[in-house]
């Protein structure tokens, strides 16, 4: 239905001449480029909704030009912000840090002050610092509705990174301490997670034990080359952020 919708509204943009590339001057030049950009924004927003990255992505790079390119013939949208916010975020979720960064730099002193895009910024840098209690605490205080989606996501993607950790470091823990690790409000929030992701897990008396598969001599040996593969990378993107 809004892939029908969407191409709908595709095929009537294209009689407006003054719409990117062409941006003609036309009498309702202004009018034209003003639904347009409502158009698409409501696209983004929709497409969250429907939790559609694809969908999301192809809608915000028809969305960006009115963005960048109609300069001031517009007056600014209360939408910008929020969605560019959105952006960085989803390429965060989808571990894009490089195109994340790309975007960053494109925006003005003014946007990289707008609570939206601050958060994305600082959600970035507590993932690359490994502070992932302030990742999934920061759902908590989203800038705007349409986060929560992608915010979540990005909580799963950490909770399983501590999980996995966890995981190699420990035989056992006691219920509390893994939940309070994984940071779930209760013990049933746990229960879930693990029968969900982790079903070779069990509980006894109290305690979680991580039934962990035995691995053959020939993946043991590989170990300490992925893990020196994997800090390397992390400095890279350290040194990517920082220059």
């Amino acid at each position: 239905m809004a892939a029908i919708g969407e191409a709908g509204s595709n095929i009537l943009l294209i009689e407006f001449k003054s719409l990117p590339p062409l941006f003609a001057e036309t009498p309702n030049a202004i009018q034209e480029l003003t639904l347009a950009r409502d158009i698409y924004e409501h696209a983004v927003v929709l497409s969250v909704k429907m939790e559609d990255q694809d969908a999301f992505e192809r809608d915000f790079f028809q969305l960006k030009p009115y963005y960048t390119d109609v300069g001031g013939r517009l007056p600014q949208s209360p939408q910008e912000y929020p969605i560019l916010g959105l952006n960085l975020l989803r390429l965060l979720v989808q571990n894009r840090i490089a195109e994340f960064h790309t975007e960053l730099e494109l925006l003005s002193a003014n946007a990289l002050e707008n609570p939206c895009i601050k958060h994305a910024v600082e959600l970035e840098q507590s993932f690359m610092e490994g502070a992932y209690n302030r990742v999934l605490t920061a759902r908590q205080t989203v800038p705007h509705e349409s986060y929560v989606y992608f915010m979540d996501l990005l909580a799963r993607t950490v909770r399983d990174e501590i999980a996995g950790c966890s995981e190699k470091a420990y035989d056992s823990l006691r219920v509390e301490d893994a939940r309070q690790m994984l940071l779930l409000s209760s013990d049933q929030e746990l229960f879930d997670y693990i029968k969900e992701e982790h079903p070779e897990w069990e509980v006894k008396n109290g305690w979680l034990v991580f039934n962990k598969v035995k691995e053959s001599s020939a993946s043991s040996k590989e170990i300490p080359s992925l893990q020196l593969i994997n800090q390397t990378l992390s400095y890279a993107r350290e040194l990517e952020r920082i220059v």
